[in-house]
């Protein structure tokens, strides 16, 4: 008897310790998930502050593309206010449609973008933009990691007793990630093509030939 008690006691200590050791192990990728978020937010807050002097540089050569600043700025507004997962998403892809709007007007005036303002900005863009999905990686591989932790047996009872819930992956398109935009400044056809030759009179008749 006193051996059965033992063994009983050993088993809910034992159940008690793995219990504990799962239970540890979810709140540290959970935690990881958290960080990892606050990196995005990070980049994010650094493209919103860049909008604002990029906008007034664009401004500057192209004033009466009031539509276009008037939407980016919306946009930004909208980005900042945004919280959670999918409302940032939907929101950060408003601003980069925005800031994909503004680029082609931008295209418009070679002037400005021969600029040293417009070229510095539009290079921290870039480089924002960069970061941004080198954080959107890092996170979303924390969420697959995270949500398949809290899916498997046993860890899914422990994760059910205890609220843990699966994250959402983050994804946003970039300036990068879209087609360029061709803007033809030269006259000529897009891709290099030479204008067609003129076309012969009807029924293929040559002019006459010179006196």
């Amino acid at each position: 008897m006193t051996v059965l008690i033992i063994v009983i006691v050993v088993l809910v200590l034992l159940a008690g310790l793995i219990y504990i050791l799962i239970r540890n192990s979810i709140i540290g990728s959970r935690n990881r998930v958290d960080e990892a978020w606050s990196g995005i937010d990070v980049q994010l807050k650094r493209r919103h502050d860049l909008v604002p002097n990029l906008v007034e540089t664009v401004k500057g050569y192209a004033q009466h593309e009031q539509r276009t600043f008037e939407e980016t700025t919306k946009a930004r507004a909208a980005a900042m206010q945004a919280q959670g997962v999918d409302a940032t998403r939907a929101a950060e892809q408003g601003l980069t449609a925005a800031l994909a709007n503004l680029r082609v007007v931008a295209e418009n005036y070679p002037e400005l973008r021969a600029t040293e303002n417009f070229q510095r900005l539009q290079a921290d863009l870039n480089e924002i933009e960069d970061e941004i999905q080198a954080s959107r990686r890092i996170y979303n591989s924390n969420v697959q990691s995270y949500n398949t932790k809290i899916q498997i047996f046993p860890n899914s009872i422990i994760a059910g007793q205890g609220g843990f819930t699966a994250r959402e992956f983050f994804e946003i398109e970039t300036a990068a990630e879209r087609e360029p935009v061709e803007v033809n400044f030269t006259g000529q056809p897009a891709g290099g093509a030479q204008p067609a030759p003129p076309s012969q009179p009807a029924g293929g008749t040559q002019p006459p030939p010179s006196a």
